[in-house]
């Protein structure tokens, strides 16, 4: 038996799956709390993901109706990005700044220009340095917190860190450490001089984890953290990854021809690559995934996080929300909503806010403003789809995963406004999935068995009756729309 966790912004969410059955056993979750501050702060405490681990691992175990001494390994996919900077004694020197914090958008700007411009970036890291990346949250807690920074022993990730909990062990792998800013993601190493620029007084070979390979453990849990999850001291913890990269693996996605499309909390599009890409945007990161090879990957920063503050606001729950939004018609009456509540990685917006064009007296109705929020949700991953250009060309299906992918209208506005079929795996935790299987592939490498790809085509099912297949007339219908949405860009916010 193999467990999975995935530590994301809103839960952390726990699968247990058994190999040889090719079957998910029990799952559960627990919520974490978000700080939001005005002007972009976006943080949290990692306490809170050791006590929702600890709460959604046991929880998932007595579901599963297992023996704990049945476990053989544990995987953790964590958010990407966030900033957990351990003291000497593995404390946190203050609480993680997560993935859609934008208050440290001009330190990112002023990284970005002393390394010389986007070209800078692409020759030392083979990306572009964005805003939400590690490396201007530790440039930011230098200047707005020296105390904090003056005790800085080591840089973690959120999946690092929980590593670090169970095992001990202070490691990190290329696909997560791919979105610090600090990563070289061609040749898989830190880059110590780009660390110099951000934070001179820190010494690399001692703030930096070691860098560990996607198959190679992390370690395996210690005494304290066993008694605490209640499961046996010395199971073997994988190396782990950010949620994109098990996400991928949780879909399949370790091939050229698919594509993982979420919807999350954030929204992401990532596409494997055996080599390491450039493309012609800035905007499409070239990440390493978490088992080889590369996974180029869009993120857009309001999906789920735009619909639930629409839906909250109107009072509605999941099941009315959806009533609504299959009540208002293609285009919302007219009504365009660009849905940067937490400013926008793509296009290029960090201190972007959310906006409402196209409002009259005849179209401001509930079901049109809840399929303006959805619309515009879907219609900026369009727009990070394009950003692709030919990296796109060979995809064959897009897999889709994320809370949003339950909703059936939902499901068939992204076949429809993408014009791509569409399909959900059966189990939409993919990240959660994606970490039970990198460690079932950690630790069946030592036995000489279980490669990667005999793992996914055995556990990664597809739900058929979740497909949806893109309608010729909708199609020409969001071509028009999606018309109307880059006109608004273009004059709210000069993008082209």
């Amino acid at each position: 038996m193999y467990i999975g966790v995935d530590c994301g912004t809103q839960s952390t969410k726990v699968v247990v799956i058994d190999v040889d059955g090719a079957r998910l056993l029990g799952e559960a979750s627990r919520p974490h709390r978000l700080d939001e501050q005005v002007g972009g702060r976006r943080e949290q405490s990692p306490a809170q993901w050791i006590e929702a681990l600890g709460g959604a691992l046991r929880e998932a175990v007595s579901r599963a109706g297992i023996d704990a001494r049945a476990i053989r390994a544990i995987g953790v996919s964590g958010q990407q990005h966030g900033l957990v900077a351990l003291d000497a004694a593995g404390e946190p020197v203050h609480p993680a700044k997560l993935w859609c914090d934008t208050e440290t958008a001009p330190w990112n700007a002023d990284l970005v220009e002393r390394l010389g411009g986007e070209a800078g970036c692409l020759e030392r890291l083979g990306l572009v340095l964005q805003t939400g990346y590690t490396a201007s949250k530790v440039a930011w807690l230098r200047e707005v917190h020296p105390e904090a920074y003056g005790r800085i022993a080591t840089l973690l990730l959120p999946h690092d860190y929980l590593n670090f909990w169970l095992t001990g062990e202070r490691v990190a792998e290329a696909g997560d450490a791919s979105g610090t800013g600090y990563f070289d993601t061609r040749t898989r190493c830190w880059r110590h001089d780009v660390l110099a620029e951000i934070a001179p007084e820190l010494d690399p070979a001692r703030v930096l984890p070691r860098l560990i390979e996607s198959r190679e453990p992390a370690g395996t849990l210690r005494g304290a953290a066993a008694r605490e999850l209640g499961v046996p001291e010395g199971i073997l913890v994988s190396s782990g990854g950010g949620d994109n990269m098990l996400g991928a693996i949780g879909t399949g996605n370790i091939r050229p021809g698919l594509m993982t499309l979420s919807l999350g909390t954030s929204g992401t599009l990532c596409a494997y690559s055996p080599d390491p890409v450039v493309s012609d945007s800035a905007m499409v990161a070239n990440f390493c995934a978490s088992h080889g090879g590369w996974l180029p990957l869009v993120c857009t920063m309001n999906v789920t996080s735009a619909t639930t503050r629409v839906r909250e606001l109107f009072g509605l729950d999941l099941a009315a929300f959806g009533e609504r939004v299959a009540a208002a018609p293609i285009g919302a009456g007219g009504i365009t909503m660009l849905p940067f509540f937490n400013g926008e990685r793509v296009p290029m917006l960090p201190e972007a806010t959310a906006s409402l064009d196209g409002l009259t007296g005849l179209n401001v109705t509930q079901a049109n403003l809840c399929r303006a929020a959805m619309e515009g949700a879907t219609l900026g991953l369009r727009y990070g789809l394009e950003q692709f250009g030919s990296l796109a060309e060979g995809v064959r299906e897009i897999r889709l995963i994320g809370g949003g992918a339950r909703s059936a209208a939902w499901r068939q506005m992204v076949a429809d406004v993408t014009g791509s079929r569409v399909v959900c795996p059966a189990v939409t935790d993919a990240a959660a999935l994606g970490a039970a299987l990198q460690a079932a592939w950690c630790h069946r490498a030592g036995k000489g068995d279980g490669e990667l790809a005999e793992l996914c085509e055995r556990l990664v099912t597809l739900d058929e009756a979740s497909r949806a297949e893109p309608d010729a007339n909708h199609v020409a219908a969001y071509d028009r729309v999606y018309t109307r949405y880059r006109r608004v860009l273009a004059e709210r916010h000069a993008v082209t």
